[in-house]
């Protein structure tokens, strides 16, 4: 069929960056999200205002497009399956997100594939706590298994003091994961069409502190094998999952350079965001391309080298910080997005830059991103 209206459940910063693409395929895009001030609502063709995990909601937007996609993993799988049971068209299909929503499943979904991850259990309020933990060794990894993102619900513990802390004072179920020594964080972004095609992009380099992402640099400096190893990882989960659309996959190196699989966001994903002003197609691009039957386009950058930054916030406050987004703006092939968040809050994302480069040097990127980091934060 012919796909001429794409729903998005979520209304972020996700979603507002697909309107070029949208206008450049002639697609229509109509938003699900509660919030009149979310960044997408600025772009849709219409909106429907709601919270994303609403199925009447949904029912709505199903009767308004072709397809439906998504913008976040807040989504009632077991409410959507009836709407799919009785014809709504969902790309990703709902059994292509019920393994990876929640990340013990995720986990577990994994290493049944026989990809490598970080030794993981699930960790509930009980008394043998302590000894599931000594099997694994401290420093360790407690993570929220739904709705966790920008770090939110995430915790490295040395020690059990904090452990019981964090156990105690969580009302949600956690999976503890064995804290990974890892030497960089590595990512891909993936698209599978209807017919089954795979494109991946280049592996980058991503930036994490405080667990939120910080830079994204592109390409990421790895062999070629590295390379292939993690092409190979994304064809073999976007093919078991017979997915349909652009996923975001997380890993670790080690020093040894193994790698391991942190996270899959079965979405566009921040890592990609350097493809929107350095590749030939942006994944917003292509995400768009997979769920409406089009054919997937060319991956590779333009330029040597790339590298991104998100703009976070680092007060409460209501300012639009125009002074820095002029400085900014004045970086010789520089792009920026703002994304139109009405408030900010520390570690907020509330834009991002994308600088293109014209060799892929280590000490220019640092020094590029020494610059821009120097503008946007103050002191």
């Amino acid at each position: 069929m012919s796909i001429k209206r794409i729903g998005i459940i979520g209304g972020g910063q996700l979603a507002w960056m697909m309107v070029d693409a949208s206008k450049k395929l002639g697609i229509e895009l109509i938003v699900q999200t509660p919030s009149k001030n979310d960044p997408a609502v600025s772009i849709a063709q219409a909106t429907v205002l709601a919270a994303v995990d609403d199925p009447a909601a949904t029912e709505f937007l199903s009767k308004e497009c072709d397809v439906i996609t998504f913008e976040n993993e807040f989504v009632n799988i077991d409410a959507l399956s009836l709407l799919e049971t009785e014809g709504v068209c969902f790309r990703p299909r709902l059994a292509a997100l019920s393994p990876l929503l929640d990340k013990y499943n995720q986990r577990c979904y994994l290493r049944d594939l026989g990809l490598r991850v970080p030794q993981f259990l699930a960790l509930e309020k009980s008394a043998d706590i302590e000894s599931k933990i000594e099997y694994l060794g401290f420093p360790i990894v407690l993570k929220a298994r739904r709705h966790g993102y920008d770090g939110q619900g995430t915790f490295i513990v040395h020690d059990s003091a904090t452990l019981s802390t964090v156990v105690n004072k969580s009302n949600t179920q956690l999976l503890v994961e064995k804290f990974v020594p890892f030497t960089r964080e590595l990512a891909i972004i993936a698209a599978r069409s209807v017919n089954g095609e795979i494109v991946t992009y280049p592996v980058v380099e991503t930036q994490q502190e405080q667990q939120v992402c910080r830079r994204v640099i592109a390409p990421a400096d790895i062999t070629p094998e590295q390379a292939a190893e993690i092409n190979a990882i994304a064809h073999t989960i976007l093919n078991s999952l017979q997915a349909v659309g652009i996923f975001g996959i997380e890993l670790f190196i080690t020093a040894e350079g193994k790698i391991l699989i942190n996270e899959i966001a079965p979405r566009t994903h921040n890592s990609g965001h350097f493809s929107l002003d350095a590749c030939e197609t942006s994944q917003f691009e292509q995400h768009l391309r997979a769920i409406s039957g089009l054919p997937l386009t060319n991956t590779s950058l333009h330029c040597p080298s790339a590298v991104m930054v998100n703009l976070l916030g680092y007060e409460n406050s209501h300012g639009d910080y125009s002074k820095q987004r002029q400085k900014l703006i004045d970086i010789p092939q520089a792009y920026l997005y703002w994304y139109g968040k009405t408030e900010s809050r520390p570690r907020r994302k509330l834009g991002h830059i994308t600088v293109l480069l014209e060799q892929q040097n280590r000490d220019v990127i640092e020094s590029m991103i020494q610059t821009i980091e120097s503008i946007w934060y103050p002191g």
